[in-house]
């Protein structure tokens, strides 16, 4: 029997390369949150209604869909740095364009969009090379979750760091349109140049073949994936949007002068706590079982019933409650829904994944615009629409719990991770994928029926 040759051996401490992913992701999410607290100021000065400026959230989501859908892809087939770096490159590029947002709608729409390319692309990219470089031979010391946990780390620190300096500059700083921006672009400039330092981990090529066919994912189509991941994904930046995009616009009346800063310490709050319950999320999370994305998708639904309630009460201090249940579950709900991914992606697709996840989740931000056209036209006053929302949360709540512990995935020989096929709207990226893997053999990794 021939020895197998080790691999390179692992990076000394000083130097591991996921700090240097880390501050990258920090500073491109500091680019697609910034923008949240503006959106009183640009309501106040420019005079934009309601609807307009839930609608810049939604022009957000436009750039963010498309990213995570084909930047995850492209990274598996061409590698993690040279998308990252375009990456890094468009969040400059919008915050660039944002300081100009004074000019008009148009402006403030082109830098929405192209932040939301950044985030899409550093997000879906990142969370895939940050779980790599979490890993042997890079930082061997490091726990299987650690990925998913230091990427949603810095994805939290990162938004709420970009919302508190846009804040503060909103409320009480100088050239408040301009500033924030300004410094961004100043502070992320150094990073176009040292993403490029970290090692590529990349390596499989992808697959191979016509462009088309390297944009499938067909791990998409498992069913852990669609019948949990999916259920519960919208709902964790559907509780931010409303939590800090929505409620501050609820509460304008009762935080009348402050409103501004009140709507940066909704943003500031849900964020941190976001990230302090990283320890708890690991704790919580199970490999055979839905534990920790139920548990989430709970605190979640909880969150949303406050917003109502602080909504009927007109009480600021109810909404910071709001803020700090939401973060919670957002930390926990995302960190538990990525390390779902994490299991059931093989090597070769774990970015593109990782995109189909986020670009499904991402369409939670668009609530706020939902329930706004949907008050306005109907007339039902928005904590009604809430309690609607929370019965929704409750319908998904059930449905984690009848898929808590089927189609898990399994890890046949070879490292492949089990496929099945994609019905419905996501049927382009799984590409029509048959069950394979351990899935095609009728029984998930602990021999339980993955055919129910």
């Amino acid at each position: 029997m021939s020895a197998v040759a080790p691999p390179a051996v692992a990076a000394p401490a000083r130097t591991r390369p996921w700090r240097i992913l880390f501050a990258v992701m920090l500073f491109t999410s500091w680019s697609g949150n910034q923008f949240s607290p503006l959106l009183l100021l640009y309501q106040e000065r420019q005079h934009y209604s309601t609807a307009a400026v839930n609608g810049f959230l939604g022009v957000y989501v436009l750039g963010l869909v498309p990213a995570f859908l084909l930047s995850g892809a492209l990274s598996d087939r061409y590698g993690r740095r040279p998308v990252m770096f375009a990456g890094v490159v468009a969040a400059i590029a919008a915050s660039t364009v944002l300081a100009f947002g004074e000019s008009g709608a148009l402006m403030i729409c082109i830098g929405r969009l192209l932040a939301g390319i950044t985030v899409g692309t550093a997000t879906c990219v990142g969370t895939a090379w940050m779980k790599e470089l979490s890993q042997w031979p890079h930082d061997p010391e490091a726990d299987t979750g650690s990925g998913a946990r230091r990427a949603t780390l810095s994805f939290s620190l990162g938004s709420a760091v970009g919302a508190g300096v846009a804040g503060l500059f909103a409320q009480w700083g100088p050239w408040p349109e301009q500033l924030p921006f300004l410094i961004h672009v100043a502070l992320t400039l150094p990073f176009a140049w040292l993403v490029l330092r970290a090692p590529e981990t990349a390596t499989t090529g992808g697959v191979p073949g016509p462009l088309r066919e390297r944009l499938r994912v067909p791990a998409a189509g498992h069913r852990r994936f669609t019948r949990v991941v999916l259920v519960a994904g919208p709902w964790v930046f559907a509780v931010s949007a409303i939590g800090y995009g929505y409620l501050p616009v609820l509460l304008a009346g009762a935080t009348r002068g402050w409103g501004i800063a009140y709507a940066t310490l909704l943003t500031v709050i849900a964020l941190v706590v976001s990230s302090l319950v990283q320890p708890l999320a690991k704790r919580i999370d199970a490999h055979d079982s839905a534990r920790g994305v139920l548990t989430g998708l709970a605190l979640i639904t909880a969150a949303i019933g406050l917003v109502a309630a602080a909504d009927v009460l007109q009480s600021w201090p109810v909404g910071v409650a709001a803020a700090a249940v939401a973060g919670s579950g957002m930390g926990i709900g995302m960190t538990s829904a990525l390390l779902e991914v994490q299991r059931i992606a093989a090597p070769t697709d774990l970015a593109g994944l990782t995109g189909v996840f986020y670009a499904v989740s991402y369409l939670g931000f668009l609530s706020p615009a939902l329930l706004a056209a949907t008050a306005a036209v109907t007339g039902v006053p928005a904590a009604a629409l809430l309690l609607g929302v929370v019965g929704l949360g409750v319908g998904c709540a059930l449905l984690l719990v009848r898929s808590y512990r089927r189609h898990l995935p399994g890890r046949p020989a070879g490292g492949a991770g089990a496929v099945a096929g994609l019905r419905g709207p996501l049927a382009r990226v799984a590409g029509g994928a048959s069950d394979a893997g351990v899935a095609s053999a009728g029984t998930d990794a602990d021999g339980r029926d993955a055919r129910v």
